[in-house]
């Protein structure tokens, strides 16, 4: 099926070898965005399959809707942030399930719409919210955070090397003018950091690190991940597959940690020689972990280059 302008699914080849969804399985997409990855999921689970689509941010349920029109009540779409998913996949009829595929992160559409607060460029509102209704702004964030607080979020969530000396230089021009666009805060921040001596990352736009924190901190990402993947693992049939595409360190962390546990079982202290908590595997690891694109998919969608998939199944009780 063509895809959608301005959206290609990231390593879908790879997701849907991967997820392996048969003719009348059920499926949850977790982050459906654009519905690219929900499109070919629901071919490969016809005839009969059904598909629940998740997304914190309504445009993004917007945007699928239309794509996913083509299966009438085949697909199913939500407006809730995926730490919800346990909830809304019981209420939707989805708590038992064949597959589910998170897709970590900020969309192509979302960095293109400039009136979100992602682009660099942008002189709207400096928002970063995929759903307006909850939380707060980027904006106050800049505007009421302390420099302590301000580098304390550059550092964990964008692991930014200068997170102190550029948290310094916004709490200096806030007290000037407030911060309140995008194109502003990347003015503020590309002075505030020294220019690199490699050619690479010189092609990295020096509010790059910043843009993820402050995204990461009103969005609570990587807050919500946890309890996300933990619930997805009970909603999975036994052989159930779960894919997870992050895009960054602090993301894969958490998705390899959470695996890695999850194959493990037993969390009982080494010293005890004997397990005493009772606890069993609950996954085990599907192909290499972890998966990276193509060459050819990254020269085609630059946006794909820092993606990484790990898949997982569920194993019987």
């Amino acid at each position: 099926m063509e895809q959608e302008v301005g959206h290609l699914p990231v390593m879908l080849e790879e997701v849907i070898l991967a997820l392996s969804p048969h003719p009348g399985s059920f499926q949850i997409d977790a982050t459906v965005g654009g519905g690219g990855h929900a499109v070919r999921i629901l071919e490969a689970a016809n005839p009969g399959g059904r598909l629940l689509g998740i997304d914190a941010d309504p445009r993004a349920i917007e945007r699928s809707t239309k794509r996913l029109a083509g299966f009438s009540d085949q697909a199913i779409l939500r407006q809730a942030n995926f730490e919800s998913i346990g909830a809304v996949a019981t209420e939707t009829g989805f708590d038992s399930v064949d597959g589910i595929l998170m897709d970590l992160g900020v969309s192509s559409q979302q960095l293109d719409d400039d009136d979100r607060g992602f682009s660099f460029r942008s002189s709207d509102a400096l928002d970063m919210r995929f759903d307006t209704r909850t939380g707060i702004p980027a904006s106050e964030v800049v505007a009421t955070y302390s420099e302590a607080q301000l580098a304390d979020v550059f550092k964990r969530h964008g692991e930014e090397p200068y997170a102190r000396r550029i948290a310094r230089a916004i709490v200096a021009e806030r007290d000037t003018a407030p911060i309140e666009t995008p194109a502003r805060l990347a003015e503020v921040v590309a002075r505030a950091t020294p220019r690199p001596k490699n050619q690479r990352r010189r092609r990295i736009h020096p509010a790059t690190r910043v843009f993820q924190a402050l995204r990461i901190e009103v969005n609570r990402e990587l807050e919500t991940l946890p309890a996300a993947l933990d619930s997805a693992v009970d909603l999975l049939k036994p052989d159930g597959r779960l894919c997870v595409i992050s895009y960054h360190s602090l993301e894969d962390r958490i998705v390899k940690r959470f695996l890695a546990r999850e194959r493990r079982g037993c969390i009982c202290p080494p010293e005890i020689p004997v397990c005493v908590c009772g606890k069993e595997p609950r996954v085990a690891n599907v192909g290499a972990q972890p998966q990276l694109p193509s060459d050819a998919e990254v020269a085609t969608n630059p946006r794909a280059r820092s993606a990484k998939l790990r898949a997982a199944r569920r194993l019987p009780a």
